[in-house]
């Protein structure tokens, strides 16, 4: 094994996970401003469990003996509207699951058993993810502006369950 492939891989993850965080903070934010708090909730908890993503990779990376890059991918996009908001997130995790199974086949191609788990651990968070925007996104196109009325009327769901 290389570790040192797998570490410019799992920093790179590590890049794009910092991205994410600041990006869905930032929209979390805006969110909970325009009153949509249970959309701004939806942010929040995934910014959270993108930060434990970049935990498991800091801890990958820091047993490979490497030092953690903590440097995000990108800066934060401006985009305030929910909508454009849950577009752009799908789009971001739909990106992640491609990067992370491509990473995870050549981790594996690098005989780099756990680190290719690590990689597949997050394919399976991001297409959660990514199903959560879906289905959001559907919900807007499938009852138009009246969905994201209820949602100002909303209160933010408890972990992992519906809207109150």
């Amino acid at each position: 094994m290389d570790a040192q492939k797998s570490v410019d891989l799992l920093n790179t993850a590590v890049a794009d996970e910092l991205q994410a965080v600041h990006q869905y903070m930032y929209w979390h934010f805006h969110l909970d401003d325009q009153g949509f708090a249970p959309l701004a909730a939806l942010l929040k908890r995934i910014a959270i469990m993108e930060m434990m993503h970049v935990e498991a990779l800091a801890e990958r990376i820091l047993f490979l003996k490497r030092d953690v890059n903590m440097v995000p991918a990108g800066g934060v996009e401006n985009i305030t509207e929910p909508e454009s908001i849950l577009t752009k997130a799908a789009e971001m995790e739909r990106g992640a699951v491609e990067m992370y199974n491509k990473f995870a086949l050549e981790c594996s191609a690098n005989a780099d058993a756990v680190s290719k788990q690590v990689f597949e651990s997050l394919v399976n968070d991001e297409e959660g993810h990514f199903d959560e925007f879906d289905k959001q996104l559907d919900n807007i196109k499938r009852f138009g502006p009246s969905y994201l009325a209820l949602q100002s009327f909303g209160t933010a769901p408890a972990e992992g369950g519906a809207p109150a």
